[in-house]
């Protein structure tokens, strides 16, 4: 999925995701239409989703959506696509200027579904705690 510039090509991304997940066949069981793991990853500035986003689906069987999206898939699949376990940076110096990101994921991971959402107070927070999960391209 290409770089998304404003919070409503965000929903727009997601509608056309959802319908594009939609599109396979009626009798496939969860997750056969897509692949394998996907997560729908979005990042916004601000704390209330109404700033500039960008948007990614990634797709982990073959890794693809976005340049990191081969260890963002290795990230995962050591914490079983749990966003929240991932092991923060221990190495991060970030600049304590508050700027908040949101950072969002909707998906599945070995067939259950997947929503996580946090804000932090920058994005060096934000990639000192998640890594290359939401490492999306400019």
């Amino acid at each position: 999925m290409t770089h998304l510039s404003k919070a409503t090509a965000a929903g727009g991304a997601l509608l056309a995701l959802a319908a594009l997940l939609a599109a396979g066949p009626a009798q496939a069981a969860p997750g056969v239409a897509h692949g394998g793991d996907y997560l729908y990853l979005t990042v916004t500035q601000g704390e209330d989703q109404s700033g500039d986003a960008r948007g990614a689906v990634l797709l982990c069987d073959p890794p693809q959506g976005y340049s990191r999206a081969a260890e963002a898939c290795a990230e995962l699949t050591a914490t079983d696509g749990d966003v929240t376990r991932i092991t923060p940076a221990k190495d991060a110096m970030c600049p304590m200027v508050y700027a908040p990101v949101t950072a969002q994921a909707r998906g599945e991971w070995n067939g259950r579904p997947i929503e996580y959402r946090e804000t932090f107070s920058n994005s060096c927070q934000m990639a000192a705690r998640t890594g290359p999960v939401f490492a999306l391209d400019d």
